[in-house]
């Protein structure tokens, strides 16, 4: 049984700690629906300051809206589009300190103003993008973002 816990430690400790929970929430499960709402409500319960925690999942070219927690979202996304679709393009994470300053970027919640997308690969194959958005400007850090890449490390394992 999952039990919340408090992460008042230091970000790198309140993310060791993240990371083992995900690990042990999703081990001996394999499907990936499953795994990828389970990893979206955990870091729904960890972050703060965010609006929007989720995944789109690569289909057939373009990006397609996955499991998530927070406002009704974009269903697809192209490659090359918004910050989701250029990050799955470039398979690079990118972290935009703020949305209205990142060219083509699409508004799907008008409320967010920074976020940052983390790409999920496995042995080279784009399986989606983890995006996270924020009401605040300049809400994730490039430390953050590291230990965000960690997670879909976790994540990736799993899928």
């Amino acid at each position: 049984m999952f039990k919340p816990v408090q992460y008042n430690d230091s970000l790198k400790d309140s993310y060791t700690t993240l990371n083992k929970q995900l690990d042990a929430l999703l081990s001996g499960e394999r499907d990936m629906t499953a795994n990828l709402a389970n990893a979206s409500a955990l870091l729904n319960q960890f972050l703060d300051r965010v609006n929007w925690a989720g995944f789109y999942l690569y289909k057939e070219g373009e990006l397609v809206l996955g499991p998530f927690h927070g406002l009704p979202a974009c269903v697809r996304i192209p490659l090359g589009k918004g910050v989701c679709g250029t990050a799955a393009a470039e398979r690079k994470t990118i972290r935009v300190d703020d949305v209205h300053a990142f060219p083509g970027h699409i508004a799907c919640d008008a409320a967010s103003r920074s976020e940052v997308v983390v790409p999920l690969l496995k042995e080279g194959e784009l399986l989606g993008v983890l995006d996270i958005d924020s009401p605040e400007k300049n809400r994730f850090t490039e430390e953050e973002t590291l230990y965000l890449e960690e997670f879909v490390d976790v994540l990736v394992r799993h899928l």
